[in-house]
């Protein structure tokens, strides 16, 4: 099988196991056989025995004789070849029950001579690739953890605790309308978060695209762009829509998703008296949607991960967010056979959506 990358990739068959094992036993039986064999022929020739037409005893003896050793000779072997062949059996047994106990750092490492098998060295590869893969997946749960409480610990704290000063009373109208105002905006973060929790639950159980129609892509942007007029107002924010009308074939409220968490991000992150620019092009086969706005830079080494669940680029949580928008982002492209890629250098990042045209590409 192929990466994506292009390289190859091998994976375990129990059957090639099970081919060495009987690989092993025959050359066991064969050496031990060789060797009973070579035993009676030595003694033959050296008259222990002699085989006459009229030696029946003696060939009767013979006859037990190299039945008794091949089953002694071949015993051992077995019991030899078993404990240097089961040898990998029980690394993995052992490695398998420390990461059954959390250990997520084991690796397996043969050795020699059966670590430069084929089989036995794919079987290594394929238990340190689980236990790399558990340990990244035991990151990613602890890091969910501990972002998802902070970011629904912040508005619940602020919530009540503007709810108990109003409860105290001795407030100004003025005063109360703006914590009333801070309560009402936290309440609708908290909805938001759950809202995009939600959907990326049912988008990432979702395998198949439904409900795929035809629409103007670029009048849902555009509509997409007005439910965060009061956020680009506020921040003085100059928009620059460079996109003339363009047809989709797609689901059209999964698509809404991805501009909705694009545009909030590019509002966002924007400084004030920033810019934000809409361009779509296209081909004979796909659409190309930008969203280009100016603030700070993404460095690389974050670029490979914002769209990892539950990812933030700013760790100490000084900006809103949960990490979960990028992710649905992503996750809506792939179900219409796209993709999402950023660009960000000297002030200026770039989201790019590629979508087929039609859903039958």
């Amino acid at each position: 099988m192929k990466r994506s990358d292009g390289t190859s990739k091998k994976y375990f068959r129990l059957t090639d196991i099970l081919g060495l094992f009987a690989a092993i036993t025959f050359s066991t039986f064969l050496a031990a056989m060789l060797i009973v064999f070579g035993i009676t022929f030595f003694m033959v020739r050296t008259g222990t025995f002699r085989i006459t037409e009229n030696a029946l005893p003696d060939a009767e003896r013979l006859i037990l004789l190299i039945a008794v050793l091949s089953f002694i000779v071949n015993l051992i072997f077995i019991i030899i070849a078993g404990q240097i062949c089961l040898k990998p059996v029980d690394k993995l047994i052992n490695g398998i029950n420390r990461l059954a106990c959390g250990d997520y750092d084991i690796r397996m490492d043969i050795g020699k001579p059966f670590g430069r098998l084929s089989v036995i060295k794919t079987l290594s590869d394929s238990f340190n690739r689980l236990a790399s893969e558990l340990r990244n997946t035991e990151m990613l749960r602890s890091d969910f953890i501990n972002n998802f409480s902070h970011e629904f610990k912040t508005p619940i704290v602020s919530i009540a605790g503007f709810a108990n000063l109003l409860k105290k009373g001795g407030l100004s109208r003025d005063i109360a309308f703006e914590y009333i105002d801070i309560i009402e905006e936290e309440s609708r973060r908290l909805a938001y978060m759950s809202t995009n929790i939600l959907n990326l639950t049912k988008i990432e159980n979702q395998m198949i695209l439904t409900e795929v129609k035809a629409f103007n892509l670029s009048e849902q942007i555009r509509s997409c762009i007005l439910l965060f007029e009061d956020k680009w107002t506020r921040k003085n924010i100059e928009l620059c829509i460079n996109f003339k009308e363009h047809m989709i074939s797609a689901n059209e409220e999964l698509l809404k998703h991805v501009w909705i968490n694009l545009i909030d991000n590019a509002v966002k992150f924007s400084p004030e008296n920033g810019s934000i620019v809409f361009d779509i092009g296209q081909d004979s086969l796909y659409l190309y949607v930008s969203i280009t706005n100016s603030g700070k830079t993404i460095p690389p080494e974050v670029q490979k991960k914002i769209f990892n669940k539950f990812y933030q680029a700013d760790e100490s949580h000084s900006s809103q967010g949960n990490g979960i928008g990028l992710a649905i982002v992503k996750r809506v492209t792939e179900l219409h056979n796209g993709s999402v890629k950023v660009s960000s250098r000297d002030g200026v990042t770039t989201f790019t959506v590629t979508l087929p045209k039609n859903q039958n590409i």
